[in-house]
């Protein structure tokens, strides 16, 4: 569970925080109170700790915005209420009803089995083991079919991603970068990201189609978790980051250099 659910010290400093951020310096003291139900004094009392510990700045005349370190606090935490977030939506599959594709034709009230394949949860004709479910609905072969009185856990293997360092362009950019070895990591995966202008270059002179490169972090990560082993082409200048957060989310992954020889 996420530290700030267990704490509610930290969950009013959050709640406080992120009143600030949405509402700007202007935001009065009393209000923050009245949306929190707590009084004016305690927010006071909060607003100097935010202060003495670097998350919040006073601006003066009791004006407040937040500090990089706030911010990054802030992010932090809604990371971890994400993925708490993530593990809620996965245990209620237990006593409701989930989307699934037919793997075959099926008839409503069939028993099915529901397997991870390549990212999708499908309903297969096979209920003898793992978890299993009843058809909400007829549906033809790959069609969305709800699945109810779901029992079981559905098996996954978490994928591992792969990262592909390539140079910034302080040191040669895309026309450094080994093509062909990047060409062999991402041949065969669904899955391809990049992160900085040289590996979008880099993956453009491959010819290497529907790259995503908004929230790549996150989409790997999600990616991952949902049993696929992406590819993600970065620049060094941001391995660092973006391999702090696979860890943060204890997703497994390697790290292969692409500059030339």
């Amino acid at each position: 569970m996420a530290e700030v659910l267990r704490n509610k010290n930290l969950a009013t400093r959050f709640q406080i925080l992120v009143e600030i951020a949405n509402s700007g310096p202007n935001i009065q003291q009393q209000d923050i109170a009245k949306k929190l139900y707590v009084t004016p004094q305690a927010i006071s009392d909060y607003t100097r700790q935010l202060v003495d510990e670097g998350l919040l700045i006073s601006d003066g005349r009791s004006k407040y915005r937040l500090t990089s370190e706030g911010v990054n606090w802030v992010i932090k935490t809604l990371r971890e209420l994400r993925e708490y977030d993530t593990l809620i939506e996965r245990a209620i599959t237990n006593i409701s009803v989930c989307t699934a594709v037919a793997a075959v034709d099926l008839v409503e009230g069939q028993m099915v089995g529901l397997e991870m394949k390549e990212g999708l949860l499908f309903a297969i004709a096979d209920a003898r083991k793992g978890a299993r479910g009843v058809a909400a609905a007829k549906a033809r072969a790959g069609e969305d079919v709800g699945v109810a009185s779901i029992e079981g856990v559905v098996q996954m293997a978490i994928g591992r991603v792969t990262v592909l360092k390539v140079p910034g362009i302080q040191k040669g950019g895309s026309g450094m970068v080994a093509l062909e070895r990047v060409r062999k990591e991402v041949s065969d995966r669904k899955l391809v990201g990049a992160i900085g202008i040289e590996a979008i270059v880099a993956l453009s002179r491959l010819d290497i189609e529907n790259v995503y490169i908004y929230g790549v972090a996150e989409a790997a990560i999600e990616a991952a978790r949902s049993g696929l082993s992406p590819v993600i082409v970065c620049i060094d200048d941001e391995i660092p980051g973006f391999i702090r957060r696979l860890e943060e989310a204890d997703i497994d992954y390697e790290l292969i250099d692409s500059k030339k020889d």
